[in-house]
């Protein structure tokens, strides 16, 4: 695949000028929203729970509350004002490289209501430099309220991070479950995407790094799922005996598979002929015309081959998402530049899980794809690497750190995902063995002339 950099390109329609005032109140709001939505879902568990470390692979869910204060205090107060921390040892206490997951249990967190008064303290410091702060200026953190944007899209993310540890809680998170949506009756089928030229990534000044420059690929011609893979399809998959041919699985995914001994997504059981899973301590039949999800890397692709396909890489997601070639444009958003609405995608939350196939018909792309944002982070066959003239901004740990071959991009956003962190450009990463993402997939053919399953 040919890569070029485009050397310039005013995009406009994130950096339209706004008044100091303007981006004052807009970063205000966005700071109180987030905050809002993470005690929103920590204030329903209980001080013993919140407190404990349920698994390995998540932190206890305190500490990712007094995280999100610390880097808050970093950004918009240490940061922009200067001053020194008001504990340098809760700084180290909550620095995620500095403290692995797997020991964030074991260190003296804060309890609830320290996190609650230190977070509170932070937030009111920020406001009163927010006043005196003139977010129109050039400088590159501050300009139309960049790093202000960078927490708010960094509190997001770890309310979804938040999510994940929810799901694994003992005794059962146990939300009330909205009824899902309506589904349309639809053809499992594929979208051709012709060969060419297209635009990915972005030049908008805004996180993350890893999504820019924006720059162009050349593709040969592929076919890419419509919808996601369903539950249904990967039922077949499994019936099939898809997780006992050694020929679907690669080196790495049959020592993974051999070492775990699953069978089925995360969270799903057998109950006589029926499937069941857990879904925040609600145990639910399975629901056959939704998304398939809590899969990894390597089951997704054992699917794939015996499916007679294979995974897209993250451009093709992308191109099959952004482009229209009635205009010849780029879409930020799957259905155009309008912000995401819940008649568009399964976004923001309170969901608590995926919406069937066909549920939001608003939500395509001009290709012809749906619920590429929404439902489930879909695997991608690509590294996680920088774009050609990739820089980091506004530090290094946030992506480059993490470039190279150990994990794969996810696209995609899911159920979970908050709509201002949602965009076509947006990637994701992880390890290929992780499950307890919301992570599923779709799938691409090579020869768009054959037939075969979805």
């Amino acid at each position: 695949m040919n890569v070029r950099k485009i050397e310039s390109l005013d995009l406009g329609a994130r950096t339209a000028a706004s008044s100091p005032e303007e981006l004052r109140a807009r970063a205000a709001a966005g700071l109180t929203d987030a905050r809002a939505r993470t005690e929103w879902l920590l204030d329903r568990v209980d001080d013993e729970r919140l407190h404990k470390q349920h698994d390995k692979l998540m932190s206890p869910l305190v500490w990712d509350e007094g995280h999100v204060g610390v880097y808050e205090e970093l950004w918009l107060v240490m940061n922009l004002s200067g001053s020194a921390a008001m504990d340098d040892p809760r700084m180290h206490l909550y620095d995620a490289f500095e403290n692995p997951r797997a020991v964030r249990g074991e260190l003296p967190l804060m309890r609830r209501d320290e996190v609650k008064a230190y977070c509170a303290t932070v937030r009111r410091r920020v406001l009163d430099l927010l006043d005196e702060l003139d977010l129109a200026t050039n400088d590159p953190l501050l300009h139309n309220g960049y790093v202000y944007n960078m927490v708010i899209q960094h509190e997001n993310q770890h309310d979804e991070t938040l999510l994940q540890a929810l799901q694994l809680l003992p005794g059962g998170y146990r939300p009330d479950l909205p009824q899902s949506p309506s589904a349309m009756r639809v053809e499992l089928d594929q979208v051709r995407v012709p060969a060419g030229t297209y635009p990915v990534g972005t030049d908008n000044h805004e996180p993350y790094d890893n999504e820019h420059p924006r720059h162009l690929v050349e593709l040969r011609e592929y076919a890419i799922d419509r919808y996601p893979v369903t539950c249904g399809r990967y039922r077949e998959f499994m019936e099939a005996g898809g997780y006992e041919r050694r020929d679907l699985w690669s080196d790495a995914g049959w020592t993974w598979r051999q070492e775990t001994g699953v069978t089925a997504p995360s969270y799903w059981r057998k109950d006589g002929e029926n499937w069941l899973k857990d879904r925040f301590g609600h145990v639910v039949a399975v629901a056959w015309d939704h998304p398939v999800m809590h899969v990894n890397f390597h089951e997704a692709e054992a699917y794939c081959r015996w499916a007679g396909r294979r995974l897209p890489t993250e451009f093709e997601w992308e191109v099959a998402a952004s482009w229209d070639p009635k205009t010849g444009t780029q879409r930020r958003y799957p259905w155009g530049d309008e912000e995401p609405t819940p008649d568009r995608a399964n976004l923001d939350q309170k969901m608590f899980g995926t919406a069937p196939v066909g549920a939001y018909p608003g939500g395509m792309s001009a290709l012809g794809c749906a619920q590429m944002l929404g439902d489930v982070y879909e695997w991608t066959s690509s590294n996680f690497i920088g774009y050609p003239g990739f820089r980091s901004f506004p530090y290094k740990q946030y992506s480059e750190v993490f470039f190279g071959t150990e994990y794969k991009v996810l696209r995609g956003p899911s159920w979970a995902t908050r709509p201002a962190v949602a965009r076509n450009s947006f990637r994701n990463w992880d390890y290929p063995i992780r499950r307890q993402i919301f992570s599923g997939f779709r799938t691409v053919t090579d020869d768009t002339t054959a037939e075969g399953r979805a």
